[in-house]
């Protein structure tokens, strides 16, 4: 289970180091697609076999399947992690995330999100977290 938080910049070059305590996690070969919210999401190779199975068992037939389905796999790609622990993050999906220097790599679950330093501080504004949060509601 992925969890934390790291803050890192891309360089020029579009890469980005991708902190210890997640690449023991993820190995050395990994998937990086679109995100929600804005951000990347990152997967280890299992969890993303398990999306990827749902994504393309998904009714061929549905308008939405076939967006949502689109839009996780054609704009993901497998990063290989470099001998100084980065990975080159597409052009296309550091566009996408608004992802310029500054980012932050958020632990959730059986992913991590990318995110710029400026979109995770808007989207994760804990003043209200009371009043968007309905845990009963949730099972939890």
């Amino acid at each position: 289970m992925f969890m934390s938080q790291y803050y890192h910049t891309v360089d020029a070059k579009g890469r980005l180091i991708v902190p210890a305590k997640y690449r023991e996690q993820l190995g050395d070969e990994f998937v990086i697609t679109k995100g929600l919210d804005g951000c990347l999401f990152v997967y280890g190779n299992a969890d993303w076999e398990i999306l990827e199975k749902k994504l393309t068992s998904l009714p061929v037939t549905n308008a939405n399947a076939r967006k949502l389905t689109r839009f996780f796999l054609a704009g993901a790609t497998v990063c290989e992690v470099d001998k100084q622990g980065r990975i080159l993050i597409p052009a296309v999906l550091r566009e996408f995330a608004g992802l310029e220097k500054d980012v932050v790599l958020a632990g959730a679950g059986n992913r991590i999100e990318v995110w710029s330093s400026e979109k995770w501080a808007a989207a994760n504004d804990d003043e209200n977290i009371e009043e968007i949060c309905d845990m009963e509601g949730l099972g939890i």
